[in-house]
């Protein structure tokens, strides 16, 4: 067998850190080589050069080396296994990508790929051929695709990328031509499927970026990207922040406002004439909605010290560039800290109304709402600039 090479050695290398006890028992399997070197259709060795029958061309691929797994190699399924942990993606800054587009898209966006594992070298055809260079490309046989996925049809193709830094992409032009002067920030979302449809809305609003903060759930969970649909290479985003850095990641003059799903204060407002704002509910009350006020971790000061902030629906006129939108997760709902902000910045509550008796909206459709509203006042807000026209009264 041949020996590994310096990038498949160092694919559980942590960095800086000894890592966890799983990943130094996956850098020992690892050191005996579980596969056999496919030479590119290149090389000028002859027959008798070549080892037999471990080593073999690669007319499927040209110019392209790869290795070639034993079926049923348990410490490559170790990898992967280890590669879907938040540990792994801590310690080690990599993350694992699955499926055909999302892949494509990383790579596209500039994202660092360390191992591919691909079932028939057809799907390296579909990979920009410069970049997967930079790769180890693994071949195994798709029944260990299969055992390894989480997918109910598996593609054949996972990736293990460098964990991607958005200061570093290079986002879609399409996208960058389309983004607008519009912020989300994720607050307490800790579903992955809420959350990744979440970061696909921000995407298809044209968000300029998107901020977490700590107590969202991990953006490069594999369900999270899974719900993405490629979302996480189209748009910024910064995870992990405390409420004290969030103003540092947002634009000068910046209008920071919070989504309100409380069904009581929608109630209230429907009577109200277009244009009117409505008096927030009582922050010391229970809501049963989400976002709500008062999440488990507050400090004593708790619902007493939110501030008072304006209420409004959310199809009446607020945006004014910039502006951003905090969105609540549905079981722990707003930081304080949240609301906080929107009152320092001259933010306001945006009610979603809806039928009296009917719950609280999901997340994620209360981001969608209001992101694309969001866009449909600041592009109504740029054409009356642009034409020196009054702004038409949104309906």
């Amino acid at each position: 067998m041949a020996a590994l090479g310096p990038a498949w050695r160092a694919l559980l290398r942590p960095r800086g850190a000894r890592g966890d006890a799983g990943g130094r028992r996956g850098v020992r399997a690892l050191r005996r080589s579980p596969v056999r070197v496919l030479q590119p259709e290149s090389s000028r060795e002859s027959p008798a050069e070549r080892s037999p029958p471990a080593v073999q061309r690669s007319a499927a691929a040209p110019g392209l080396w790869y290795e070639k797994a034993a079926p049923g190699e348990r410490r490559l399924g170790k990898v992967v296994t280890l590669a879907k942990s938040k540990k792994f993606r801590d310690n080690h800054g990599k993350v694992l990508l699955e499926g055909h587009r999302l892949i494509k898209d990383a790579l596209e966006a500039g994202a660092v790929p360390q191992t591919l594992f691909f079932s028939t070298v057809g799907h390296l055809k579909l990979l920009p051929e410069a970049e997967i260079k930079r790769a180890s490309l693994v071949k195994v046989k798709f029944e260990d695709i299969k055992t390894w996925s989480d997918l109910v049809t598996p593609q054949g193709l996972l990736g293990i990328f460098s964990k991607p830094d958005p200061a570093k992409m290079s986002y879609p032009a399409a996208q960058l031509a389309s983004s607008l002067p519009l912020l989300l920030i994720c607050d307490n979302i800790r579903d992955p499927g809420n959350l990744g449809t979440i970061l696909r809305s921000a995407a298809g609003a044209g968000c300029e970026k998107v901020l977490l903060t700590k107590g969202c759930v991990d953006p490069w969970e594999p369900k999270v990207l899974r719900a993405g649909m490629g979302a996480h290479f189209r748009v910024p985003i910064i995870a992990s922040l405390d409420w004290e850095s969030v103003p540092t990641n947002l634009p000068a003059g910046v209008q920071v406002c919070v989504a309100d799903n409380d069904p009581g204060a929608a109630a209230r407002n429907t009577s109200l004439p277009r244009g009117a704002a409505s008096a927030p509910a009582s922050p010391k009350a229970p809501r049963k909605s989400s976002p709500r006020a008062a999440p488990e971790h507050e400090d004593e000061e708790g619902a007493a010290g939110i501030p008072e902030l304006a209420a409004q629906h959310y199809y009446e006129d607020w945006a004014r560039a910039p502006v951003a939108v905090v969105i609540g997760g549905e079981t722990h709902g707003l930081s304080v800290a949240a609301f906080r902000l929107a009152a320092s910045t001259g933010g306001k509550r945006l009610i979603i109304p809806v039928v009296p008796g009917v719950d609280s909206l999901n997340s994620a459709i209360a981001a969608g709402i209001l992101l694309f509203e969001g866009k449909r006042q600041l592009l109504w807000r740029h054409k009356q600039e642009d034409d020196r026209q009054e702004l038409p009264v949104p309906g």
